[in-house]
C-alpha cells in the first residue's frame, strides 16, 4: 500500500528519522516522500547446497507456460525435484530453471510423453531414417511427424527416472569420482548408467556457469541464461 504524507503530517507524527534503507521519490507537488527499498541478494548459482527458490514459485512460473503438462502434472514434477534434490543436497530450484530453459518451459517435443527428457540429455540433433520398429540404438526416439528417428534419451516416468537422471548428471559434473554422500553417489551411478560422462568432466562445475560449453555447445552464456531465468522464476514467489 502506498501512503502519501504531507510535510505537516510528518511533523505531526513526529517522524524525525528513518531506520531503514530508503528510496527518494517525488510527488506531483515535488514534495519528497520515502519508500522502503526491498533488497534481495542475487542467486549465487552454486550447484551444491540449499534451494535458491521455492516449489510454489516454480509451479507458479511453469503452470501457465507449459503446453504439454496440466498444472497437476507440473506440481508432481516440481515436487519430485524438491524431494529428490533436498535429499541429494543440490540446488533443485536451479535444476528446475535448467529444465525450463532446455524444454521451453515444458513445451518441447523432447520433454513430452513418452520421452520426458528434462534437459536435453543425449539429444545431439542427429536424425536417422529407419523403419519405426527398428531403432538405430537404445537411445533413439521415433518422431511421427517426420517419420524419422531422433537421437536422445527417453524416460518412463518423471519422478522415477527423469529427475534422478537430471540431478545425478548435475552431481557428476559437481563432484569428482568417489566424492559425495551415498545417496548422491547412487544418483550419479544411475545418471551415468543412462548416459556416461567422460572422466575429465567429473567435478569441474561448482556453479551453473561452469557448465558453459560443457552441458551445451557452444553454450558460451548457458549458465548465465539459466541464472537469469531462475531469478525471474523466483520472483513469482514474492
Amino acid at each position: 500500500m502506498n501512503y502519501r504524507l504531507s510535510r505537516r503530517s510528518l511533523l505531526t507524527l513526529g517522524v524525525v528519522a528513518l531506520s531503514q534503507t530508503v528510496v527518494r521519490a517525488q510527488t506531483p507537488e515535488t514534495q519528497p516522500i520515502y519508500l522502503p527499498m526491498v533488497m534481495r541478494s542475487p542467486l549465487p548459482g552454486t550447484l551444491l547446497g540449499p534451494p535458491s527458490g521455492t516449489a510454489e514459485a516454480a509451479i507458479a512460473w511453469l503452470s501457465p507456460r507449459s503446453t504439454a503438462y496440466v498444472p497437476y502434472d507440473v506440481g508432481v514434477i516440481v515436487n519430485g525435484y524438491a524431494e529428490i534434490g533436498q535429499a541429494a543436497e543440490i540446488d533443485w530450484f536451479l535444476a528446475i530453471a535448467q529444465c525450463a530453459h532446455e524444454t521451453g518451459h515444458l513445451t518441447s517435443w523432447w520433454c513430452q510423453r513418452p520421452r520426458r527428457n528434462p534437459a536435453g540429455i543425449g539429444v545431439t540433433g542427429e536424425i536417422r531414417e529407419a523403419p519405426p520398429d527398428q531403432p538405430p540404438g537404445p537411445d533413439w526416439a521415433w518422431d511421427e511427424s517426420i517419420q524419422r528417428w531422433r537421437a536422445g534419451l527417453s524416460f518412463a516416468s518423471w519422478v522415477g527416472e527423469s529427475i534422478p537422471a537430471h540431478l545425478g548428471r548435475l552431481l557428476a559434473y559437481a563432484l569428482p569420482p568417489g566424492a559425495g554422500t551415498p545417496y548422491q553417489q547412487q544418483l550419479i551411478d544411475y545418471a551415468l548408467w543412462r548416459r556416461p560422462l567422460p572422466d575429465h568432466l567429473r567435478g569441474v562445475a561448482v556453479t551453473i556457469t561452469d557448465l558453459n560449453g560443457r552441458w551445451a555447445v557452444p553454450g558460451t552464456e548457458y549458465g548465465q541464461r539459466i541464472l537469469a531465468l531462475a531469478e525471474r522464476m523466483r520472483s513469482e514467489g514474492y
